[in-house]
């Protein structure tokens, strides 16, 4: 079976995890990451982590990756400079937009309209049109279409989106302009919305295809440099991308449709909690991945994700699926100041990045972050990554005075609050996912990750109820395990429109079917066996009047056995938890979609050697930290020396190569058969 690679690229860390598919063995690597070409980070952490695992490179059949490449594009507004051709009449359908203002009260007044991604002077429309139906009400005028690319050419656009009224129910006129379009204006990609999001709500439908536009030449460029590069390396095996949703697509998929990969970042983490769930017997799990700068957390039920229909990222939102990561301006690196008109103390969003980084680094920042709170409180060691990395408390110390002095309190209690402020802050991250969408978070597992996760997991665990706090094996690099361990994924979609009680069970069967097997067809052409592929569909439904939908996922037996009663049956049952109500109105019929799904790989996870309970064996040295309002007596344990079975009382951390995990004083961690650390409160708590 050879080796998987993932391989996650980070705004400060590009983390690797090589897997050896036939024992589970793995190696993990975490090297800078190159933010001006970060093929660059990714090859020297390639070389790095065959060196380790002494293989070669020929040996990685998979090469699988998470990047924000797409996402850095749209946040830093450097997409491609996009032509948009639509019907007759629609030329403003960018700058009308939706009529929709983020914010609270007053946002209308203080809310900068974002610039549409295709510009008035790069709109153009052309004659011909299609009803509702799909049926040709005026043929294209071939003499509009040529004098619209004229003037895009003349515009100098890189990437032209064809977005037509009704395409969705017949893309042939898109088609056709498509065609003319790559022979005058050869090498200029060509995105027609039938392709990208054949539904209807034209807005909706042109905004995605033209996001997938002004991505796609930064993406191609980044995709096939990286692939020419794996080459010279002696990698050549299958290159794949995460998408948005969790599973994978081709890379050459990815080139055609970017639009997909937008929060291919953050998936990877919420991959790598499900295959940590799957190994450790936990079905319900929060996620809390806290990076340098922000925290993204997700929601997963019976080790399934929750989706959403739309992708946002900054000002932009698309249709497309993603899994429900909500972010907030939360991690390591965010700044603790006291404002002189409140006088009250606030963490973040602004964060010291990587550069110039918390003061504890020694890279020249001065502003007191997060990890210099955490280093004065005795939370994080000064000796990281194995010695190779000294912390500077005394540095950290003097920033986090200037917080107390503002205050008129004690160093530690300003330490504290930083700390307490931060965590209400991923607390209030959690709520959304949790609470607000009608789940109870005390019936899940809090898993945290990412290079601070662990460290906080314990005590946003006892804001949120969840239990228990899990630090995953490998936290620091959980995102490039779950690139390593997640499944080929395609799905299609198409608008339905119609009323549930004239709809025929038989008409939806027909028509999902067809729709599965062109999705098959798809995972076939990638190179997946047609033994490995399932389906399964989704489906929107909503009561007649409504403006919104409820997406539904079922399988192709649930649809013959239940019909369309057994759908109604389940949207009215997650319309009251979402809602808390149901309606008499009848039930619409919206969107149709399949989904292709590769082969699960069942990885194994390596068992630790059994112990007897004692950690002792593990521990590096007492030390003295600051926690419940008191300094206490602690015990700093070596992660690798830890065995199966193990029992560790808080207050206590847990050091090892990519990360720290704290135990606070009224808990208890075990150390479970695969090597995560699970975190209780201790009895009578």
């Amino acid at each position: 079976m050879g080796y998987r690679l993932g391989v996650d690229v980070g705004g400060t860390f590009t983390d690797l995890l090589l897997f050896d598919v036939e024992s589970g063995a793995f190696w993990r690597h975490k090297t800078p990451s190159t933010p001006h070409d970060s093929s660059e980070g990714i090859l020297t952490g390639v070389t790095a982590i065959c060196a380790k695992a002494e293989v070669d490179a020929r040996e990685i059949e998979y090469f699988l990756h998470g990047t924000t490449v797409a996402t850095n594009a749209v946040l830093e507004g450097k997409g491609a400079k996009v032509g948009l051709i639509t019907s007759e009449g629609y030329r403003d359908i960018m700058q009308i937009a939706r009529s929709l203002v983020p914010g609270g009260l007053a946002a209308w007044i203080v809310w900068p309209k974002p610039q549409p991604l295709a510009a008035l002077e790069n709109t153009v429309t052309v004659d011909g049109r299609m009803d509702a139906r799909g049926q040709e009400l005026r043929p294209l005028s071939e003499t509009s279409i040529t004098s619209a690319i004229t003037t895009l050419k003349q515009q100098g656009v890189e990437a032209v989106t064809v977005s037509l009224v009704n395409a969705y129910t017949n893309g042939s006129h898109e088609k056709r302009i498509g065609e003319m379009v790559q022979d005058f204006l050869p090498g200029i990609p060509v995105s027609l919305s039938h392709e990208v999001l054949p539904e209807m709500q034209e807005y909706e439908r042109t905004l995605t295809t033209v996001a997938n536009a002004a991505v796609r030449p930064v993406v191609s460029r980044y995709i096939s440099s990286l692939r020419t590069k794996l080459a010279d390396q002696g990698l050549d095996g299958n290159l794949s991308l995460l998408r948005s949703d969790g599973g994978l697509m081709s890379s050459q998929k990815a080139e055609e449709h970017p639009v997909d990969i937008l929060m291919s970042g953050p998936a990877g983490g919420v991959t790598g909690a499900i295959w940590v769930g799957r190994n450790a017997g936990l079905q319900n799990i929060l996620t809390l991945d806290v990076g340098g700068t922000s925290t993204d957390v997700a929601l997963i039920e019976n080790l399934e994700p929750r989706r959403v229909r739309t992708t946002d990222v900054g000002h932009l939102s698309v249709r497309a699926s993603s899994l429900d990561v909500k972010t907030v301006g939360a991690g390591g690196g965010s700044i603790a100041y006291v404002p002189e008109l409140t006088k009250a103390l606030r963490v973040g969003p602004q964060s010291a990045g990587a550069v110039p980084g918390p003061v504890a680094y020694g890279k020249g920042g001065e502003e007191p972050t997060v990890t210099d709170a955490n280093v004065v409180l005795g939370y994080l060691p000064e000796n990281l990554l194995g010695g190779s990395f000294k912390l500077d408390r005394e540095g950290a110390t003097k920033s986090v005075q200037k917080i107390a002095d503002a205050l008129g309190i004690g160093l530690m209690e300003a330490a504290r609050g930083i700390i307490d402020i931060v965590n209400e802050n991923m607390f209030g991250a959690l709520r959304m996912i949790s609470v607000q969408q009608g789940y109870d978070p005390r019936h899940f597992a809090l898993m945290g990750f990412g290079g601070a996760g662990p460290l906080h997991v314990n005590a946003v665990a006892k804001l949120t109820g969840s239990w228990p706090a899990v630090s995953p094996m490998s936290p620091g690099v959980l995102c490039a395990l779950g690139d390593a361990t997640t499944r080929m994924r395609t799905e299609t979609a198409r608008s339905f429109s119609k009323f549930a009680s004239e709809t025929e069970t038989s008409e939806l069967i027909d028509l999902l079917s067809e729709m599965a097997t062109q999705t098959r067809a798809e995972l076939l052409s990638d190179g997946v066996d047609d033994a490995d592929i399932s389906s399964e569909f989704e489906i929107d439904v909503r009561y007649a009047g409504q403006a919104f939908e409820v997406s539904l996922t079922i399988t192709p037996e649930m649809l013959e056995q239940g019909g369309i009663q057994g759908i109604l049956d389940r949207f009215d049952e997650e319309h009251n938890r979402l809602f808390t109500f149901n309606m008499d109105s009848p039930h619409e019929i919206v969107n149709l979609r399949a989904v292709a799904l590769g082969r699960s790989l069942d990885l194994p996870s390596s068992t630790l050697p059994k112990g007897n309970g004692d950690p002792s064996a593990a521990k590096i040295r007492d030390h003295k930290l600051w926690m419940d309002g008191k300094e206490q007596d602690g015990v700093i344990y070596d992660r690798s020396k830890l065995a199966q079975g193990d029992i560790i009382p808080g207050p206590a951390i847990v050091v090892e190569m990519d990360s720290t995990t704290l135990i606070e004083s009224d808990c208890v961690a075990t150390v479970d058969a695969v090597g995560n650390i699970l975190i209780n409160l201790a009895e009578g708590e």
